[in-house]
């Protein structure tokens, strides 16, 4: 897991903003959903709440993250998985060693024995490695895999913590005071934003009110705008004038250009035209006849879109 950070240094890394990564986030979502299926992505309505992971300056390091931690092993439900918390001095945030269990051995870095905010966010994205790896659900390479352990966080329910960890605040540098900006995880703040909103939006559980960082809920609502924007595509009914009239001409034409997001198929052939596009929900390709108004049912998700082909 890695840690970004600005302190005002010219050698540190800035935080990167916006969405690099969307195309992985969203097949990150969709494999998620064929690998665990809608009825159990689906029993992940409420998230991690805010006192379940509160970690006081006088409770003990060890014992408090031992406590955590086992937190994130029950609302992942993670049948006997015993969590061994252990801080020590590294470049990442954290680390855990994927073996058979039933003991699992994460690392913290030393850091959080004293500014322990983040604890939770940093054994969320730890423990949820365990849960993958016990799904056998894994992409290739390390960054599109981090990425799908960032996403499947936050989909499931503990990730808004990893958004609460993306604050900017003064710190000093000898005489001068000067603004640090931190954050955990390999998505950006956007990108956190985006794939809490898509759950909010799939489960009604807003999570906004529990950003104690400004910075984190600033990002939530950027991510909301490309979430809801996902709603409004063509031929979704809530699409708005110029989609419609976009998607008046291409339907005519047969034809699409790739940014649309749909592709009309059958045209030419003795089958009727079909148009294609993916679901808001997770991303799954949806194919329809083109002829009006019809309700589509994603064989994925199982979300019911009002459409107009």
């Amino acid at each position: 897991m890695t840690q970004q950070a600005d302190p005002g240094s010219p050698a540190a890394n800035p935080i990167v903003h916006g969405f690099p990564h969307l195309g992985t986030i969203r097949a990150a979502l969709t494999a998620l959903y064929k690998r665990m299926s809608s009825d159990l992505v689906n029993s992940f309505p409420a998230s991690v709440r805010p006192e379940a992971v509160d970690f006081p300056a006088d409770e003990d390091p060890f014992l408090g993250a031992q406590r955590v931690a086992q937190v994130m092993v029950r609302h992942f439900r993670l049948p006997e998985a015993r969590m061994v918390v252990s801080f020590r001095d590294m470049v990442h945030a954290g680390n855990v060693e994927l073996e058979a269990g039933p003991e699992y051995f994460i690392e913290l870095h030393a850091r959080f024995k004293e500014d322990r905010r983040d604890v939770g966010a940093a054994l969320a994205h730890e423990v949820m490695h365990v849960f993958l790896h016990r799904l056998d659900l894994e992409f290739p390479g390390t960054r599109d895999n981090e990425i799908l352990t960032d996403t499947a966080t936050a989909y499931l329910g503990a990730g808004w913590l990893l958004l609460d960890s993306y604050r900017e605040e003064p710190a000093r540098r000898g005489e001068r005071v000067l603004m640090s900006a931190s954050k955990l995880g390999y998505l950006t703040p956007e990108e956190f934003g985006y794939v809490l909103a898509k759950r909010a939006l799939a489960f009604g559980d807003d999570i906004e009110p529990w950003f104690t960082s400004p910075q984190g809920r600033d990002a939530y609502r950027a991510g909301l705008a490309l979430a809801q924007q996902d709603l409004r595509h063509p031929p979704l009914l809530g699409s708005g004038w110029a989609g419609r009239r976009r998607y008046a001409k291409d339907r005519r034409a047969g034809t699409a250009l790739p940014s649309a997001g749909y592709v009309f198929e059958g045209r030419g052939t003795a089958g009727p035209l079909r148009v294609s596009f993916p679901c808001p929900t997770c991303h799954q390709r949806i194919r329809v006849p083109v002829r009006g108004r019809v309700r589509a049912r994603c064989t994925l998700c199982c979300t019911v879109l009002e459409c107009d082909t």
